[in-house]
């Protein structure tokens, strides 16, 4: 049994004042932020190594992993001096299986972990039924992921685990790209989101599998479109779509760029028994808004969940133009009182200049906006306090008049 206290650590010490952030609750330990790792040439810390760091007046702050090939050299797992690291992790995905369940009580599928926001740096995990889909971003949670496979077998009753990992991230932290299948494999789910059906195709999907961030905000949006007719833009699997077809839009529209993820909608589409009016259509969607401003064609209600458009900050300025031209070509294919469900999904671009865009994009458009709701990720998404970088989603619902 692998436990924290059976080794003896090596110590890394913060540059002065260096600490504050982390006593106030933030869990990353930045590579500049390192005074030094007392270690020697024969005994070096190895990346995925559990460390004890300490202040510059060599007070004790927090066990974490540490990683010295990332911007992000320690991440900080306990404040425990010592503690059972098995029992630390099935705690701690107890814990987080347990509130999701609390929130979503009649749900066998969600995200149940999501990294630093579960106390779990580097981790995400997302279940569809019995089965658990792995995103792993942390060196030490890579050293130590057969002990978090063996929970969820014995703990957790998993039948399948696997990776579906974005390679982006996993550079960052110098760790190889490749997905491997832990246990089982990679077989098919139906899932549901309490209220529509979806089959999740894992070897074509995008991310894990399933986006159920916006679950909540599916269900929301889904008020406000009896009787009338539906865009879903950036459709993927067809959600905002679906969740409109269950609550009687007259019609649905579902446009992606990727001819699979259209068929994907409509698969689950037919899966669900729906009788709304439909139309799969595979476009760039900037294109499909095009089409529809030069032919005059209206909708009730238009969602667009695009993509991220800034992966970083270097791209924050070209993601706003980008974000902004969605939302005046949506706001333009709106019939006067519709109502638009806006999203981004980028780190980078910050609830005041999402605001602020929705702003302009009216403006430009000779539009009237009217934001009514605002929301982040969903209840199975939580976000830190301390941790900004822990809320990524921003969802607006606005109504559009002349």
């Amino acid at each position: 049994m692998h436990t924290i206290k059976e080794a003896i650590l090596k110590k890394v010490l913060l540059k002065k004042n260096e600490e504050r952030r982390i006593n106030n609750g933030h869990l990353w330990v930045f590579s500049n932020e390192i005074d030094k790792v007392e270690q020697n040439e024969s005994d070096k810390v190895q990346n995925g190594d559990l460390i004890e760091l300490y202040d510059s007046k060599n007070n004790f702050i927090a066990l974490g992993f540490y990683n010295a090939n990332s911007l992000i050299a320690v991440r900080i797992l306990s404040k425990e001096r010592s503690s059972n690291l098995e029992k630390l992790f099935e705690d701690r995905l107890t814990e987080a299986y347990n509130f999701r369940k609390s929130v979503y009580p009649n749900r066998n599928s969600f995200r149940m972990v999501f990294s630093e926001s579960d106390f779990l740096p580097g981790l995400i995990i997302d279940k569809y039924n019995n089965t658990f889909v792995l995103q792993v971003y942390s060196f030490g949670m890579e050293r130590n992921i057969e002990l978090i496979n063996r929970i969820l077998i014995e703990k957790f009753s998993a039948e399948n685990i696997f990776t579906k990992n974005e390679e982006y991230f996993r550079r960052l932290e110098g760790l190889p790209v490749e997905d491997h299948v832990y246990y089982g494999s990679m077989n098919d789910e139906i899932i549901d989101d309490g209220f529509v059906k979806y089959k999740i195709d894992f070897a074509t999907s995008h991310k894990t599998g399933f986006y159920f961030d916006q679950c909540d905000n599916r269900e929301f949006a889904g008020k406000f479109v009896r009787g009338k007719s539906v865009l879903d833009c950036f459709c993927n699997s067809g959600g905002f779509g679906l969740h409109a077809a269950l609550n009687g839009a007259e019609s649905v529209t579902f446009v992606d760029s990727s001819k699979p993820m259209v068929e994907n909608a409509r698969t689950n589409f037919h899966l669900n028994g729906f009788v709304a009016k439909s139309e799969f259509v595979s476009s760039d969607v900037f294109d499909y808004f095009e089409k529809c401003i030069a032919e005059n064609r209206k909708f009730d209600v238009v969602i667009i969940d695009p993509p991220a458009f800034a992966k970083n900050k270097k791209s924050l300025s070209t993601a706003v133009k980008g974000y902004e031209k969605l939302n005046r070509l949506a706001m333009q294919v709106l019939g006067n009182g519709g109502f638009l469900f806006t999203s981004s999904c980028s780190f980078h671009l910050k609830e005041d200049q999402f605001i602020e865009l929705i702003n302009t994009a009216s403006q430009k458009s000779g539009k009237k906006a009217q934001i009514f709701y605002f929301n982040n990720a969903s209840k199975d998404h939580p976000f830190l306090p301390a941790m900004e970088e822990t809320v990524y989603l921003k969802f607006a619902a606005v109504k559009i008049t002349i």
